[in-house]
Protein backbone atom coordinates (compact mmCIF):
# COMPACT_ATOMS: atom_id res chain seq x y z
CA UNK A 1 0.00 0.00 0.00
CA UNK A 2 1.26 3.66 -0.89
CA UNK A 3 1.33 5.65 1.75
CA UNK A 4 0.49 9.66 0.85
CA UNK A 5 3.66 11.50 1.64
CA UNK A 6 0.61 14.90 2.40
CA UNK A 7 -1.96 13.75 4.71
CA UNK A 8 -4.92 16.26 3.08
CA UNK A 9 -7.59 17.67 5.13
CA UNK A 10 -10.72 19.34 3.00
CA UNK A 11 -12.01 22.23 5.03
CA UNK A 12 -15.36 23.30 3.14
CA UNK A 13 -15.19 27.39 4.49
CA UNK A 14 -19.17 27.94 2.95
CA UNK A 15 -21.97 26.45 1.82
CA UNK A 16 -22.61 29.54 0.04
CA UNK A 17 -21.63 30.05 -4.16
CA UNK A 18 -22.14 32.67 -6.94
CA UNK A 19 -23.17 28.80 -9.20
CA UNK A 20 -26.38 26.94 -8.52
CA UNK A 21 -24.67 23.53 -9.90
CA UNK A 22 -27.71 20.97 -9.43
CA UNK A 23 -25.81 18.14 -8.26
CA UNK A 24 -23.62 20.19 -5.76
CA UNK A 25 -22.51 18.50 -2.95
CA UNK A 26 -22.17 21.30 -0.99
CA UNK A 27 -25.17 20.49 1.39
CA UNK A 28 -24.82 20.14 4.95
CA UNK A 29 -27.19 19.78 7.75
CA UNK A 30 -28.25 22.19 10.25
CA UNK A 31 -25.23 22.72 13.23
CA UNK A 32 -26.12 23.73 16.54
CA UNK A 33 -23.41 26.35 16.08
CA UNK A 34 -25.70 28.13 12.50
CA UNK A 35 -22.49 30.60 12.01
CA UNK A 36 -20.08 29.00 9.55
CA UNK A 37 -17.07 29.40 11.23
CA UNK A 38 -15.41 31.62 8.73
CA UNK A 39 -17.05 33.94 9.79
CA UNK A 40 -15.06 34.39 13.55
CA UNK A 41 -11.66 34.94 13.00
CA UNK A 42 -11.02 33.41 16.66
CA UNK A 43 -13.08 30.38 15.77
CA UNK A 44 -11.08 29.96 12.90
CA UNK A 45 -8.07 30.08 14.39
CA UNK A 46 -8.65 27.82 17.07
CA UNK A 47 -9.68 24.97 14.73
CA UNK A 48 -7.00 25.60 12.52
CA UNK A 49 -4.57 25.08 15.30
CA UNK A 50 -6.55 21.61 16.61
CA UNK A 51 -6.16 20.20 13.15
CA UNK A 52 -2.91 21.22 13.19
CA UNK A 53 -2.14 19.71 16.23
CA UNK A 54 -4.20 16.63 15.82
CA UNK A 55 -3.07 15.48 12.26
CA UNK A 56 0.84 16.89 12.03
CA UNK A 57 3.16 14.10 11.22
CA UNK A 58 4.39 13.96 14.77
CA UNK A 59 1.50 13.06 16.56
CA UNK A 60 1.64 9.35 17.26
CA UNK A 61 -1.62 8.73 19.22
CA UNK A 62 -3.73 9.52 16.07
CA UNK A 63 -5.23 6.63 15.18
CA UNK A 64 -4.21 6.83 11.35
CA UNK A 65 -0.58 6.60 12.87
CA UNK A 66 -1.04 2.87 12.78
CA UNK A 67 -2.55 2.81 8.84
CA UNK A 68 -0.43 5.63 7.52
CA UNK A 69 2.73 6.91 7.41
CA UNK A 70 2.71 10.85 6.51
CA UNK A 71 5.44 13.44 6.39
CA UNK A 72 3.21 16.45 5.76
CA UNK A 73 -0.07 17.39 6.29
CA UNK A 74 -2.04 19.80 3.75
CA UNK A 75 -5.14 22.03 4.51
CA UNK A 76 -7.71 22.48 1.41
CA UNK A 77 -9.75 24.91 1.17
CA UNK A 78 -13.21 24.30 -0.52
CA UNK A 79 -16.68 25.36 -0.62
CA UNK A 80 -19.35 26.14 -1.84
CA UNK A 81 -16.85 28.96 -2.73
CA UNK A 82 -14.26 29.98 -0.64
CA UNK A 83 -13.42 32.84 -2.52
CA UNK A 84 -16.59 35.13 -1.76
CA UNK A 85 -14.37 35.37 1.41
CA UNK A 86 -11.43 36.27 -0.67
CA UNK A 87 -11.05 39.19 2.36
CA UNK A 88 -10.67 36.53 4.83
CA UNK A 89 -8.12 34.18 2.59
CA UNK A 90 -4.95 34.93 3.16
CA UNK A 91 -5.29 35.43 7.00
CA UNK A 92 -6.59 31.76 7.03
CA UNK A 93 -3.45 31.04 4.82
CA UNK A 94 -0.81 32.73 6.69
CA UNK A 95 -2.32 31.50 9.73
CA UNK A 96 -2.46 27.29 8.55
CA UNK A 97 1.32 28.15 6.80
CA UNK A 98 2.90 29.30 10.01
CA UNK A 99 1.57 26.22 11.94
CA UNK A 100 3.31 23.69 9.02
CA UNK A 101 0.39 22.75 7.00
CA UNK A 102 0.64 23.29 3.19
CA UNK A 103 -2.32 24.95 1.74
CA UNK A 104 -4.23 24.34 -1.80
CA UNK A 105 -7.55 25.92 -3.01
CA UNK A 106 -10.49 24.52 -4.71
CA UNK A 107 -12.34 27.23 -6.56
CA UNK A 108 -15.11 27.57 -9.33
CA UNK A 109 -12.56 30.00 -10.90
CA UNK A 110 -15.30 33.21 -11.44
CA UNK A 111 -13.86 35.57 -8.59
CA UNK A 112 -9.76 35.23 -9.39
CA UNK A 113 -7.96 38.43 -9.73
CA UNK A 114 -5.01 39.11 -10.78
CA UNK A 115 -4.49 41.31 -7.45
CA UNK A 116 -5.66 38.11 -5.10
CA UNK A 117 -3.64 35.66 -7.34
CA UNK A 118 -0.37 38.05 -6.04
CA UNK A 119 -1.50 37.79 -2.49
CA UNK A 120 -2.55 33.82 -2.46
CA UNK A 121 -0.09 31.81 -4.96
CA UNK A 122 2.88 32.26 -3.73
CA UNK A 123 1.15 30.70 -0.40
CA UNK A 124 -0.53 27.40 -2.54
CA UNK A 125 0.88 24.20 -3.07
CA UNK A 126 -1.97 23.64 -5.53
CA UNK A 127 -4.39 25.64 -7.08
CA UNK A 128 -7.90 23.55 -8.25
CA UNK A 129 -10.34 24.92 -10.70
CA UNK A 130 -13.89 23.36 -11.15
CA UNK A 131 -14.58 23.01 -14.98
CA UNK A 132 -17.63 20.78 -16.01
CA UNK A 133 -17.89 21.79 -19.54
CA UNK A 134 -16.61 23.76 -22.09
CA UNK A 135 -19.98 24.57 -23.33
CA UNK A 136 -22.16 27.81 -22.50
CA UNK A 137 -25.17 25.85 -22.90
CA UNK A 138 -24.18 22.72 -20.85
CA UNK A 139 -22.74 25.09 -18.17
CA UNK A 140 -26.04 27.04 -17.94
CA UNK A 141 -27.91 23.57 -17.64
CA UNK A 142 -26.12 22.40 -15.12
CA UNK A 143 -25.79 26.09 -13.14
CA UNK A 144 -22.46 27.13 -13.68
CA UNK A 145 -23.84 30.69 -14.00
CA UNK A 146 -24.83 33.18 -11.93
CA UNK A 147 -27.24 35.12 -10.96
CA UNK A 148 -26.21 38.24 -13.85
CA UNK A 149 -25.97 35.02 -16.10
CA UNK A 150 -22.24 35.26 -16.63
CA UNK A 151 -20.34 31.84 -17.06
CA UNK A 152 -16.27 31.65 -16.30
CA UNK A 153 -14.71 33.36 -18.66
CA UNK A 154 -12.19 30.62 -19.97
CA UNK A 155 -9.95 33.20 -21.48
CA UNK A 156 -9.54 34.63 -18.60
CA UNK A 157 -9.30 31.48 -16.24
CA UNK A 158 -6.19 30.47 -19.00
CA UNK A 159 -4.23 34.18 -18.18
CA UNK A 160 -5.11 34.03 -14.63
CA UNK A 161 -3.47 30.41 -14.50
CA UNK A 162 -0.28 32.31 -16.53
CA UNK A 163 -0.62 34.70 -13.87
CA UNK A 164 -0.60 32.59 -11.21
CA UNK A 165 2.34 30.28 -12.50
CA UNK A 166 4.30 33.49 -12.90
CA UNK A 167 4.19 34.37 -8.88
CA UNK A 168 4.32 30.73 -8.09
CA UNK A 169 6.57 28.69 -10.68
CA UNK A 170 6.34 25.48 -8.06
CA UNK A 171 1.94 25.78 -8.27
CA UNK A 172 -0.02 23.00 -9.67
CA UNK A 173 -2.86 23.01 -11.22
CA UNK A 174 -5.59 20.38 -10.72
CA UNK A 175 -8.85 20.72 -12.81
CA UNK A 176 -11.55 18.93 -10.81
CA UNK A 177 -14.76 17.43 -13.83
CA UNK A 178 -17.93 16.16 -12.32
CA UNK A 179 -19.07 14.18 -15.19
CA UNK A 180 -23.02 14.19 -15.18
CA UNK A 181 -25.83 13.25 -17.02
CA UNK A 182 -25.35 16.97 -19.34
CA UNK A 183 -21.58 16.13 -20.13
CA UNK A 184 -20.59 12.92 -20.61
CA UNK A 185 -21.09 12.78 -23.54
CA UNK A 186 -18.42 15.87 -23.76
CA UNK A 187 -15.19 15.97 -25.21
CA UNK A 188 -13.10 18.01 -23.21
CA UNK A 189 -9.47 17.28 -24.49
CA UNK A 190 -8.37 20.92 -26.30
CA UNK A 191 -9.89 22.55 -23.15
CA UNK A 192 -7.45 20.23 -21.13
CA UNK A 193 -4.50 21.07 -23.15
CA UNK A 194 -5.41 24.35 -23.33
CA UNK A 195 -4.97 25.16 -19.34
CA UNK A 196 -2.19 22.12 -19.07
CA UNK A 197 -3.36 21.20 -15.90
CA UNK A 198 -0.83 18.51 -13.37
CA UNK A 199 -3.46 16.71 -12.60
CA UNK A 200 -7.32 16.05 -13.54
CA UNK A 201 -9.76 14.93 -11.39
CA UNK A 202 -12.61 13.06 -13.15
CA UNK A 203 -15.59 12.52 -10.66
CA UNK A 204 -18.64 10.99 -11.15
CA UNK A 205 -21.81 12.33 -9.95
CA UNK A 206 -22.56 11.18 -6.74
CA UNK A 207 -26.26 10.97 -5.04
CA UNK A 208 -25.35 11.72 -2.06
CA UNK A 209 -27.56 14.64 -1.45
CA UNK A 210 -29.65 13.94 -4.19
CA UNK A 211 -29.89 12.25 -7.99
CA UNK A 212 -30.45 15.32 -10.47
CA UNK A 213 -27.92 14.67 -13.47
CA UNK A 214 -26.79 11.19 -12.23
CA UNK A 215 -25.12 9.24 -14.87
CA UNK A 216 -24.92 5.42 -15.32
CA UNK A 217 -21.58 3.56 -14.98
CA UNK A 218 -21.39 2.69 -18.73
CA UNK A 219 -21.61 6.63 -19.07
CA UNK A 220 -19.03 7.35 -16.60
CA UNK A 221 -16.84 4.92 -18.29
CA UNK A 222 -17.00 6.34 -22.02
CA UNK A 223 -16.00 9.74 -20.37
CA UNK A 224 -13.11 8.28 -19.13
CA UNK A 225 -11.85 5.82 -21.90
CA UNK A 226 -12.60 9.14 -24.38
CA UNK A 227 -9.92 10.73 -22.62
CA UNK A 228 -7.62 7.84 -21.69
CA UNK A 229 -4.77 10.80 -23.97
CA UNK A 230 -4.69 12.29 -20.55
CA UNK A 231 -3.40 9.24 -18.50
CA UNK A 232 -0.42 10.60 -17.01
CA UNK A 233 -3.04 13.02 -15.31
CA UNK A 234 -6.15 11.94 -15.23
CA UNK A 235 -7.41 10.24 -11.67
CA UNK A 236 -10.94 9.20 -12.34
CA UNK A 237 -13.10 8.80 -9.24
CA UNK A 238 -16.29 6.50 -9.22
CA UNK A 239 -18.62 6.84 -6.37
CA UNK A 240 -17.13 3.66 -4.62
CA UNK A 241 -13.92 5.84 -4.23
CA UNK A 242 -15.32 8.57 -2.59
CA UNK A 243 -16.96 6.96 0.12
CA UNK A 244 -15.60 7.05 3.22
CA UNK A 245 -12.05 7.86 1.91
CA UNK A 246 -11.78 11.47 1.91
CA UNK A 247 -11.14 14.05 5.31
CA UNK A 248 -13.39 16.76 5.35
CA UNK A 249 -14.75 19.05 7.92
CA UNK A 250 -17.88 21.22 7.21
CA UNK A 251 -18.37 24.85 7.21
CA UNK A 252 -19.61 24.37 11.41
CA UNK A 253 -16.65 22.68 12.19
CA UNK A 254 -17.76 18.86 11.49
CA UNK A 255 -16.34 16.27 10.17
CA UNK A 256 -18.50 14.59 7.96
CA UNK A 257 -18.27 11.74 5.39
CA UNK A 258 -20.31 10.55 2.50
CA UNK A 259 -21.88 7.57 4.04
CA UNK A 260 -23.89 5.63 4.97
CA UNK A 261 -24.73 5.91 1.45
CA UNK A 262 -28.41 7.13 1.01
CA UNK A 263 -29.79 8.63 -1.75
CA UNK A 264 -30.61 12.04 -0.85
CA UNK A 265 -30.48 12.15 2.81
CA UNK A 266 -26.82 13.70 2.90
CA UNK A 267 -23.60 13.58 5.00
CA UNK A 268 -23.09 11.95 8.63
CA UNK A 269 -21.39 14.09 11.11
CA UNK A 270 -19.34 14.05 14.37
CA UNK A 271 -19.79 16.52 17.10
CA UNK A 272 -18.71 19.89 16.37
CA UNK A 273 -14.46 19.58 17.11
CA UNK A 274 -14.16 22.88 18.53
CA UNK A 275 -16.72 21.25 21.28
CA UNK A 276 -15.04 17.87 21.63
CA UNK A 277 -11.98 18.05 19.90
CA UNK A 278 -10.42 16.46 17.12
CA UNK A 279 -9.82 13.53 18.44
CA UNK A 280 -12.98 12.68 19.65
CA UNK A 281 -14.85 14.35 16.62
CA UNK A 282 -12.82 12.05 14.42
CA UNK A 283 -12.86 8.84 16.45
CA UNK A 284 -16.95 8.98 15.63
CA UNK A 285 -16.20 9.06 11.45
CA UNK A 286 -15.75 5.80 9.52
CA UNK A 287 -12.88 6.36 7.27
CA UNK A 288 -11.23 3.78 4.59
CA UNK A 289 -7.53 4.87 4.77
CA UNK A 290 -6.44 2.17 2.30
CA UNK A 291 -9.19 4.27 -0.64
CA UNK A 292 -7.53 7.56 0.60
CA UNK A 293 -4.13 5.87 0.34
CA UNK A 294 -5.23 4.50 -3.09
CA UNK A 295 -5.38 8.29 -4.44
CA UNK A 296 -2.70 9.35 -3.72
CA UNK A 297 -1.09 6.77 -5.86
CA UNK A 298 2.26 8.80 -7.83
CA UNK A 299 2.52 8.92 -11.62
CA UNK A 300 4.99 11.41 -12.83
CA UNK A 301 4.20 13.98 -9.35
CA UNK A 302 2.03 14.05 -6.76
CA UNK A 303 -1.28 13.86 -7.58
CA UNK A 304 -3.52 14.04 -4.50
CA UNK A 305 -6.15 16.61 -3.94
Amino acid sequence: MHNPASLVINWHLTEACNYRCKYCYAAWSESSCRRELIRDPERTTTLINELYQFFRPSNRINPLANRLNWSSVRLNLAGGEPLLYANKLPSVIRQARDLGFEVSLISNGSHLTDALLSQIAPQLTWLGISIDSGSPAINRSIGRVDRRDELLNLEGLAASLTVARQSNPGLRIKINTVVNRLNHGEDLSSLIQRLAPEKWKVLCMLPVVNQHLAVSDEQYAAFVARHQAFDRILCAEDNKDMRESYLMIDPHGRFFQNSPLVTGQGYAYSRPILDVGAKDAFAEMAFDHERFSARYIPINTEVGV
